[in-house]
């Protein structure tokens, strides 16, 4: 699940702070923003919020940049934000009981994404990642985008970074520049909250993201891997496979497995004994007929493991013999 996110700029007569949720109030007027990190050209919903207005029985106008939008009922109201570095100012005035209150924004948005690089196992050259894995860690690295216009983007390394887990704030990790944290992975069958809180120097920025990690069992996969092509990485081998060449050579790739345990074992059994060791194996037909074999790859790291399992047919009409 994804947190809210947002960068906001507040006019310099508002306490940065505030900025975070409810922002500000003067006289009995205070508005709400929500989410309260929203992103560059999104929709966010302001609302006044008091318990000393009859805010049933009042009025309320909403302007933006200087336009109205909207006359009317005190209520939450929705207005778009501008792009990456753009102000967006929003004006509200409610009327309660024959007095005036009026309050001004000024939201610049930017953004802030936590990127998650799990430290396991996966393939060289591979566009995907690999899963949290189980019994490892995985390396947090938020992203941001902070402009003070929208052509000027703010070095993230001048930026603070405050981390929390769990609602518990990771001082040693947190500061200026450090935008990544290493974690350990949660407990199987539990998830970890993680957020960051990122603002500028002065403070008159800030923003922020949050995602839930859980971890998962890591998995092997084989492959069939081909003379002219090599491995063949479209498509996984699953359940069976028909053997239609004098031999066939077979790779087999581990996903998720932690890096602290080292490079996975992988172990291969033809018929239920053991076969060959390592990621390859090849497969070589004997004798006329037709037959069926089972195929067993196993996989482990530390106390993490993983198997995949083929049923072979081959042959014409019933040889099961083969030579590896």
């Amino acid at each position: 699940m994804r947190g809210m996110k947002l960068a906001l700029v507040v006019a310099a007569f508002l306490l940065p702070a505030l900025a975070m949720a409810q922002v500000g109030s003067v006289g009995a007027l205070s508005l709400s923003i929500a989410p309260s990190y929203p992103r560059p050209g999104s929709t966010v919903t302001i609302a006044p919020e008091n318990t000393l207005l009859d805010l049933a029985n009042s009025t309320m106008s909403i302007s933006v940049n200087g336009k109205n939008i909207y006359t009317g009922a005190a209520k939450a109201v929705q207005i778009s934000l501008g792009g990456p570095g753009q102000t967006t100012t929003v004006g509200a005035s409610v009327t309660s009981l024959g007095r005036t209150y009026t309050r001004t924004l000024a939201l610049k948005p930017g953004d802030v994404s936590l990127v998650v690089e799990p430290l396991a196992t996966a393939p060289a050259l591979y566009l995907g990642k690999p899963l949290v894995p189980l019994g490892g860690s995985a390396r947090l690295v938020a992203v941001a985008d902070f402009r003070t216009t929208p052509a000027s983007r703010i070095d993230p390394a001048t930026l603070s970074y405050a981390w929390s887990v769990d609602g518990t704030t990771l001082i040693g990790a947190s500061g200026v520049g450090r935008s990544s944290v290493i974690l350990p992975s949660p407990l199987a069958y539990r998830s970890r909250s993680v957020s960051v809180v990122v603002q500028s120097r002065d403070g008159s920025l800030v923003g922020g993201d949050s995602i839930t990690l859980t971890s998962q069992n890591p998995v092997v996969r084989l492959y069939r891997n081909d003379p002219l092509q090599g491995i063949v990485f479209d498509e996984a081998l699953r359940n069976t496979y028909a053997i239609t060449s004098p031999e066939i050579s077979l790779f087999a790739v581990p996903y998720s497995f932690t890096l602290s345990s080292g490079a996975p074992v992988l172990a291969w059994f033809l018929n239920g004994g053991a076969a060959e060791a390592g990621p390859s194996i090849t497969l070589r037909p004997e004798g006329a007929g037709r037959g069926r074999a089972s195929l067993l790859l196993r996989s482990s790291a530390g106390e993490a493991s993983a198997a995949a399992e083929l049923s072979l047919t081959f042959g014409e009409s019933g040889s099961t013999l083969f030579g590896l």
